[in-house]
């Protein structure tokens, strides 16, 4: 039940949170040959320690959904960075002056922003063949971030981000 429970919340945050992904890959890549995975060592993913094992399990779980098995000698590694950016707030008012006085004509006019600006933070996932030395699929996240949510909260919402990440890997022929 908790499984369940738990899968529709991801649904619901999916649904209604503003998460982005853009998925991109090597169209000349034989998908079916990936089977194991692991993570670079020096991996600097830009996010908290306690962060980087959220985000980091709800990957491992959901490539375990998916038939992936994390390996010593995997197929292939992943890397994961972030960063975050502040995004201005999107609404403004304007106020103008202007005047004429035997057409000629003159102005002026200031844009005030109306709002706050956002957190947002951008995730990307690597997924590289180290036999040939190649990145093979890509996926990059954009969302929007708080710095006070709950560690529960911020559990849910990087299973989220996964689930969305991996919806198109591997890619569809």
């Amino acid at each position: 039940m908790k499984t369940l429970l738990s899968a529709l919340m991801i649904l619901v945050l999916i649904s209604c949170s503003s998460v982005r992904v853009n998925h991109d890959y090597d169209k000349e890549t034989k998908f079916s040959q990936y089977k194991t995975y692991n993570y670079y060592a020096d991996m600097n993913t830009g996010l908290s320690e306690l962060d980087t094992k959220r985000f980091l399990d709800a990957l491992d779980n959901q490539l375990f959904q998916q038939g992936y098995k994390l390996a010593k000698e995997p197929d292939f590694f992943i890397d994961v960075s972030s960063k975050e950016y502040e995004e201005g707030p999107k609404s403004s008012f304007g106020i103008g002056l202007g005047g004429t006085e035997r057409h000629v004509g003159g102005g002026v006019s200031i844009g005030v922003p109306v709002g706050q600006s956002n957190i947002n933070r951008q995730i990307t996932v690597d997924f590289v063949d180290e036999n040939k030395k190649q990145l093979f699929w890509q996926a990059v996240s954009e969302s929007t971030f708080k710095h006070n949510e709950t560690p529960e909260s911020r559990e849910t919402i990087f299973k989220a981000i996964v689930v969305k990440m991996l919806s198109e890997f591997p890619p569809k022929p």
